[in-house]
């Protein structure tokens, strides 16, 4: 019981701490999964507030319309708190961004 609640102190006095030099930042998630065929997936978190994930998936494989589709997301802590995240889609449609701070066209 009593490692838990200082193991509970530790956490709480990492998390009130200020905010580090982005220079600084260390990962604490990685995932990568590539093979080199058919597309691939990974995401990464850092210790910043950064985090980004990414999966692509090869369509119309061996044709002339093959295309690569890419879904994903980053989001991050700008220097005044607020979080921006952007969602996006890059096919042969081109890219296209989506974010609640992104003008609608």
């Amino acid at each position: 019981m009593k490692t838990i609640i200082v193991l509970t102190a530790i956490v709480a006095c990492a998390f009130a701490a200020p905010a580090e030099d982005p220079k600084d930042a260390t990962v604490l998630k990685y995932e990568n999964d590539n093979i080199g065929v058919d597309g691939y997936n990974f995401a990464y978190e850092t210790s910043n507030g950064i985090s980004r994930s990414e999966q692509a998936e090869l369509k119309n494989v061996g044709t002339e319309q093959e295309a690569l589709n890419v879904k994903g997301s980053v989001s991050w802590t700008a220097p005044d708190g607020q979080v921006y995240t952007i969602n996006f889609v890059a096919d042969e449609n081109g890219y296209r961004p989506e974010g609640a701070h992104i003008p609608k066209v």
